[in-house]
């Protein structure tokens, strides 16, 4: 399909993805001067992050709309992990980080090596709505400041509600100038989509409402400095000029040790982050990912990263929703993206400097707009109180703890809520019928009191012992009552493991001790490889053991209720079918205790 796709790639695919990119950069440079400063270093390690780990991330990586670089919660947790060397470490404060960039990215190549990235399918959909819903809420609160005009409360070290409680109450009065650009960047936005739709034209909507909306604020004078050096609205500021260039950092033992466990939660973070992006973005694409692809991708990203003095970044939500949704086809719209961010950085840095924040914050919020699916939300919620738990708990930790973690919470809380459901083994007693079918007991149907058939079916894990513990507690109260023979039929069990297939061993032994005789049908090759390798060849006969024919459906089953049926003889119950000798077929039943070919399961 890459080859396919690869081969397609022509002068359309190309304008497409360059399109984007260059609507990914005019994002990209705010964001990653912000983000370097959250981190605690100078602005221009996070334009290069946003060049070197955004470009070789596209190349190597799985996802077409997947956009790396420097990254709001990475940012925070590398500040964190640099504050052992305090604010006046100077030079020392930004090695580290080109270290830590080189640890991060080593960390995650072995997570690729060992193939471990493919755990991460295990992310349930539940969790990723419910991550995109509580992240398209920050990004709308991190935007009140800019779209309003007014002044930024607390710091990137605040969280998110108390920077805008702080926004709301301190920040001074609310600018119109800033609030007409803000709503009409998002109407020019809605404007030329819908015309581009209409008229099939390309996807230029966002980066022609950016630069309609910084000429207009140009034009009118609100973002020229006045007088006394201020402008009327606020601006990106000044972008530095001049590209990375390889560096090998100074390396100390005592940094490697201290900033090791935030090395490995970074890492582990921003796999978690990047793929969780990248697996709700191909949601709506139907795109295939390969994760360990990904997971090596991140990995090259940040160490060469390291070596091109960087800091550590992972996948950028916003980035990557922009995107998306400037119509980029293909993995090279990062490349694009990062090659007009290095353009911006040479040529353009003197006009980057008049991009209105308001303008920005408009972009931003139809963004934030796009990451919520109101249908597939409202279809999670309602489909169980279990996908239901996992998207409202994910968004409230997104809002409400941060939004690193709101994975990691909803991934534990899936794991918690899983094996609970898991454990539920289900066991329905089979019965011969006078009507000579065999088929699930009635409740009003009466129990037989020498052969029992028991249908097991989930998985026989340990989650599941006390479960068959209880089956098994049911059955032993049945040996009073004349019990003679009990065939448990494993065919729709799966997964064996030690704890229950010990529960099976001692049950049959326990049960021959008091003179009942336990069959075991419908037996797989996962089930038979589990008996083989616990040696219950050594303590229980072959005869007892009747193997499932995947070619006869029910053939194992039939098998064992014959075989049962010819050890019981004439001792049977007073509800057995034998007894109705009198209607057609019944005698040679019971003279033959065969059961009719066409007793079905």
């Amino acid at each position: 399909m890459r080859q396919q796709q690869a081969l397609k790639y022509g002068w359309n695919e190309i304008r497409k993805d360059a399109i984007a990119g260059v609507t990914v950069a005019a994002i990209a440079v705010p964001q990653a001067m912000a983000y370097a400063l959250i981190a605690g270093i100078d602005p221009r390690f996070g334009l290069y992050s946003a060049i070197v780990v955004t470009a070789i991330a596209s190349i190597f990586g799985s996802s077409s709309h997947l956009i790396n670089g420097p990254t709001n919660a990475i940012s925070l947790v590398v500040f964190s992990a640099l504050a052992f060397l305090g604010p006046d470490a100077g030079s020392d404060m930004v090695e580290a980080t080109f270290v830590l960039a080189l640890m991060v990215g080593a960390i995650q190549i072995l997570v690729a090596v060992f193939k471990l990235g493919d755990l991460t399918r295990y992310i349930s959909e539940s969790v990723v709505l419910g991550f995109m819903a509580g992240a398209a809420v920050l990004i709308i609160c991190s935007q009140v400041a800019n779209l309003f005009g007014l002044k930024d409360g607390g710091s990137g070290h605040h969280h998110v509600l108390h920077r805008l409680w702080l926004t709301v109450t301190t920040g001074g009065p609310m600018d119109p100038r800033a609030v007409a650009i803000g709503a009409g960047t998002v109407v020019l936005v809605l404007v030329l989509r819908r015309v581009a739709r209409a008229w099939r034209l390309p996807r230029v909507d966002m980066l022609l409402a950016l630069v309609l909306s910084a000429a207009i604020a140009a034009a009118l004078g609100w973002s020229h400095p006045g007088p006394a050096g201020e402008r009327a609205v606020s601006v990106v500021g000044n972008v530095p000029a001049g590209l990375p260039s390889f560096h090998i950092p100074q390396v100390k033992f005592e940094w490697v040790s201290q900033m090791a466990g935030s090395s490995l939660a970074i890492a582990l973070l921003g796999l978690l982050e990047a793929l969780a992006i990248a697996k709700s973005l191909a949601q709506q694409t139907r795109e295939t990912l390969n994760y360990n692809r990904q997971c090596l991708a991140e990995g090259l990203a940040n160490f060469c990263g390291g070596l091109f003095q960087c800091l550590p970044g992972s996948g950028s939500l916003t980035r990557s929703a922009i995107n998306f949704q400037a119509g980029a086809v293909t993995r090279w719209s990062g490349v694009f993206a990062a090659m007009a961010v290095s353009l911006v950085v040479l040529v353009f840095a003197p006009w980057a400097r008049y991009i209105p924040k308001a303008a920005l914050a408009g972009i931003l919020l139809v963004t934030a707009a796009g990451l919520c699916d109101p249908k597939r939300l409202k279809r999670a919620i309602c489909a169980s109180r279990f996908d239901a738990g996992l998207v409202l708990t994910t968004a409230f930790a997104a809002v409400f703890v941060s939004v690193e973690f709101s994975i990691l919470i909803g991934v534990a809380l899936s794991i918690l809520m899983f094996v609970p459901r898991a454990a539920r083994l289900k066991a329905t007693e089979l019965h011969v019928g006078s009507d000579r079918t065999l088929r699930d007991r009635r409740p009003t149907e009466p129990r037989c009191n020498r052969l029992v058939i028991l249908d097991l079916e989930g998985d026989l894990f340990f989650g599941a012992a006390p479960e068959l513990d209880r089956y098994f507690e049911e059955l032993h109260e049945q040996v009073a009552q004349g019990l003679k023979m009990v065939i448990l039929r494993v065919k729709r069990t799966r997964n064996p493991d030690i704890v229950c297939m010990e529960r099976l061993q001692h049950f049959v032994q326990d049960m021959e001790r008091e003179g009942v005789t336990v069959y075991f049908a419908g037996v797989r090759a996962d089930f038979a490889e589990a008996m083989h390798n616990l040696k219950f060849h050594d303590w229980l006969p072959g005869e007892r053991v009747f193997r499932e024919d995947p070619e006869v459906v029910g053939s194992a089953t039939l098998a064992a209720v014959r075989h049962a049926y010819r050890q019981i003889g004439m001792d049977v119950c007073e509800h057995c079918p034998r007894h109705s000798g009198d209607q057609p077929g019944h005698r040679e039943f019971a003279e033959s205790g065969q059961l009719p070919t066409h007793y079905v399961i």
